[in-house]
């Protein structure tokens, strides 16, 4: 255990087993994506009569504009965002902020953390910065998976850069730090486990969903400004290849607004169970 920082090598080290867990079902899940990518044209898939996919699935391959998912960028878009890479983006970042505050409070563990002693800053920084450190391995492992698909696959190289899918990762990393700032804030807040986790799958399930409607039902579009998934649009980056910065700077600064309230919030609250 690392003693210049043990607050974060303790988090990461508790978590190690579904740290790694996430990071093969990552690996595995996108190597699928890029195997069937390669191996059935994506507008033979999504096209059968001549037609083209409803404009709501543009919510499935990440994208806000005119990138099909029957098309190289579209289906590989759907695998950064698909349920399952939510699920495990969901996993960790609910876990790691959950432990953050909240799960410490609930268990009654927090002022055996903080007699050492350590500053509430410290605790924070060290856990959100494990935190981050996971949602970075997560998002590094779906991008090399999808990078090293893409250039041994020369029908989707030539439709799809590798600079497009560094800035897909990018844009990945972003979603991610979008759910930390506010997942940290409510653990800074609250007092159970279950907090956080439900504002982290109202976050990233429940914004998937509204980011659909809003896609699907023209009376409903202005609620995709509400959603991440509005901001986080892999395909879009898979198929320009760079990085849409402005979508990403959003997603940042929503990651950014919420590291500083959780600071305030732990700051000025009672941490007594």
């Amino acid at each position: 255990m690392n003693a210049r920082l043990p607050l974060l090598w303790l988090a990461l080290h508790r978590r190690r087993r579904m740290l790694v867990s996430l990071l093969i079902g990552m690996v595995v899940f996108e190597a699928l994506i890029v195997v069937v990518t390669n191996a059935i044209p994506p507008g033979q898939l999504f096209s059968g009569g001549g037609k083209s996919p409803p404009s709501a699935y543009r919510a499935f391959s990440g994208s806000s504009g005119d990138v099909s998912i029957a098309s190289y960028a579209g289906l590989l878009g759907a695998g950064l965002t698909h349920p399952f890479w939510i699920a495990l983006q969901l996993t960790a970042v609910g876990s790691l902020a959950a432990a953050a505050v909240a799960a410490d409070v609930e268990s009654g563990t927090i002022e055996l953390v903080m007699v050492r002693p350590v500053t509430r800053t410290r605790l924070l920084a060290e856990r959100a910065a494990a935190l981050l450190l996971a949602s970075a391995a997560l998002t590094a492992a779906a991008t090399l998976t999808v990078a090293v698909g893409v250039a041994l696959s020369p029908e989707i190289h030539a439709e799809v850069g590798i600079g497009g899918v560094f800035a897909a990762g990018l844009m990945g990393y972003g979603f991610a730090l979008c759910l930390i700032g506010p997942a940290l804030a409510v653990s800074a807040a609250g007092r159970r486990r279950a907090q956080v986790l439900g504002a982290v799958i109202a976050i990233g399930a429940v914004g998937f969903a509204v980011n659909f409607i809003a896609l699907a039902w023209e009376p409903a579009a202005p609620l995709r400004f509400i959603s991440p998934f509005h901001y986080y649009t892999p395909g879009d980056a898979l198929a320009r290849g760079a990085v849409l910065w402005p979508r990403l700077a959003v997603l940042a600064g929503v990651g950014a607004a919420g590291l500083l309230t959780a600071h305030v919030l732990l700051r000025r609250r009672d941490l007594a169970p």
